[in-house]
């Protein structure tokens, strides 16, 4: 089932063109080698504003099915990702968080340090991602197959037992 996906990522020196992004373009790698369209890839300053502002568009217009933000999950006063998703979420979905954290455990203790959250608005999911290219590599790899299953199910096109909706 081919999904749209929209990609931000959240940088201050990425945004002002000091600090190239590795992180959405591998983000765009991994979700079109298994199917999904990439309908949008950019990048935001760090801060609540920006990237409210962008996910309430993205969501509301039925834009994308699923929207992955790579970084602003750390502890820096700046990291403001997962607090702009909840400002916009009208679901929360824990599962995904926790199991991405849960697996990155087994690989570094850091990983009890990331804030990511995943949420619903309307019919997109949005999916907080960390920000280095090694973390999304392994977080989405772990989530992905699991992801198809939510937002068929999300989006209508499957029941909650897998089997094609009507």
């Amino acid at each position: 089932m081919s999904y749209r996906v929209a990609v931000i990522t959240l940088s201050d020196k990425g945004a002002a063109g000091v600090r190239q992004d590795e992180s959405g373009p591998l983000v765009r790698k991994i979700v079109e080698t298994e199917g999904f369209q990439v309908i949008s890839e950019e990048i935001l300053k760090d801060g609540i504003e920006p990237l409210k502002s962008q996910l309430i568009k993205i969501c509301d217009q039925g834009l994308a099915d699923l929207v992955l933000t790579t970084g602003g999950t750390g502890f820096s006063e700046r990291d403001l990702t997962p607090e702009a998703t909840l400002q916009v979420s009208e679901r929360l979905v824990p599962g995904i968080s926790e199991a991405m954290r849960q697996e990155s455990l087994k690989i570094t203790k850091r990983a009890m340090l990331s804030r990511g959250v995943s949420v619903i608005r309307k019919k997109t999911l949005i999916v907080n991602l960390p920000g280095s290219p090694k973390a999304v590599r392994e977080n989405l790899g772990y989530i992905m197959d699991t992801l198809s299953h939510g937002l068929g199910i999300l989006c209508g096109k499957e029941t909650e037992c897998g089997n094609p909706g009507k």
